[in-house]
């Protein structure tokens, strides 16, 4: 729903180590701010940019995504995957709408329930976690009522999950703990994760990552 070839301004809010600000980058003609508040993500991020001739295209920023130092209708598309739980959906959806210019596109991905019910284990499991969870339903009304246009919505597959997600954490837990010395606290750390593994491999059935596409009226 973008042109490709225009000279687009893109903010990837919570970008990590740059694994979508790197794709689009290389999909788009557009200057990309990446925005992290950890600078070795950064740094990382800056190495891949330049290892794939794109550091001209993307500038990273070490900011907290809840006091971003952006103008008013700076950007064509806010893009923020699997972090805008942060500071929140509603906060964040209703807080960067004025860095938007008319007519932009924001694209954020919030954990959702995709069943209207759900075992108990794994119901007081996420609103322990993150109060905010719920149906796509009510995160497509907050977008309608924080007066955003939504445009559409789907779900991550499971391979997201555990394929790119879980399994690549499993496979870097003893590394994580060799570096932390094996202390109670890097172990607290591994057993919560396992923790989540084992309770998304078990309900899958019932939570994913849904993907909001929302366009700011112009």
């Amino acid at each position: 729903m973008i042109d490709r070839d225009a000279p687009l301004k893109i903010a990837d809010i919570g970008c990590g180590t740059g694994a979508s600000t790197i794709t689009l980058a290389r999909l788009l003609k557009a200057r990309i701010t990446a925005v992290d508040f950890l600078q070795e993500f950064l740094d990382v991020l800056e190495s891949r940019a330049e290892l794939e001739g794109l550091s001209r295209r993307i500038t990273p920023l070490c900011s907290s995504m809840d006091n971003l130092p952006f103008e008013n209708e700076e950007f064509d598309v806010i893009w923020s995957e699997g972090a805008i739980y942060n500071i929140g959906f509603e906060k964040g959806v209703v807080d960067w709408k004025r860095y938007l210019k008319p007519g932009g596109l924001l694209v954020a991905s919030e954990i959702t329930w995709i069943t209207n019910t759900r075992p108990s284990e794994i119901q007081k499991h996420w609103e322990s976690e993150y109060p905010e969870i719920d149906l796509a339903s009510a995160k497509i009304s907050v977008l309608e009522k924080s007066g955003y246009s939504p445009i559409a919505y789907f779900v991550l597959p499971e391979h997201c999950w555990l394929d790119n997600y879980y399994s690549p954490m499993r496979n870097s837990f003893q590394d994580f703990l060799a570096r932390n010395g094996n202390s109670e606290e890097a172990r607290a750390i591994v057993d919560a994760e396992l923790r989540e593994i084992e309770l998304y491999e078990k309900y899958k059935a019932h939570y994913s990552y849904g993907v909001y596409i929302s366009r700011k009226p112009g």
